[in-house]
């Protein structure tokens, strides 16, 4: 795919597309929410800063190696944000990347944060045909470790205080899926 033509990915109950400034209010609400930011390398996040990043997101491509970008997470039918999911293609070997997801408290536990990463993996193996995949996990977050494993993802490590993270040191797993493993998942389920 040309990064010209990204516009948006589709799921059944979601639309994952580019943020648009009419997004800024929900964004700043949720990225604001302790109980989102919580297992976040972030805290908080002030009107400007979220303006600009919105404005940024404009023009980022989501097959750019060494550049992240912010997939805006729309549910379907009601039309709002509900959350963001990121990809960053590794710059060094552009056929790894890395994803994180966020979704509003008020979405939460009703499958949409793996809905939207299922579709952010079926893109980046078909369409972008990218090898292999991570994220990374805070050891502490049950909900986040289910979803990875839920999706298929093996834990490949587990890094002991490796992050200064809010103020200490935080352990994290890392997860990872091959594209034939994931290709294997989906032809599984049809």
């Amino acid at each position: 795919m040309s990064p010209n033509q990204f516009t948006a990915l589709e799921s059944p109950s979601l639309l994952l597309r580019r943020f648009h400034e009419s997004d800024l209010e929900t964004f700043l609400a949720y990225r604001n929410d302790p109980d989102v930011s919580r297992y976040q390398l972030w805290d908080s996040i002030t009107r400007q800063e979220a303006a600009d990043f919105i404005e940024s997101q404009q023009t980022a491509q989501p097959d750019v190696p060494g550049r992240g970008f912010q997939f805006a997470v729309e549910q379907k039918g009601a039309g709002n944000l509900i959350g963001d999911c990121y990809l960053k293609i590794d710059e060094a070997d552009p056929l790894q990347a890395e994803f994180g997801v966020s979704i509003a408290t008020e979405h939460q536990r009703r499958g949409f944060a793996r809905e939207a990463v299922s579709t952010v993996l079926d893109y980046v193996f078909s369409s972008l045909d990218l090898h292999r995949i991570i994220a990374r996990t805070d050891c502490e977050n049950d909900a986040s470790i289910a979803l990875l494993e839920r999706l298929g993802m093996r834990r490949e490590g587990h890094f002991i205080q490796n992050i200064w993270f809010k103020g200490k040191w935080g352990d994290e797993y890392l997860y990872a899926i091959l594209k034939d493993e994931w290709l294997a998942i989906q032809g599984a389920g049809s």
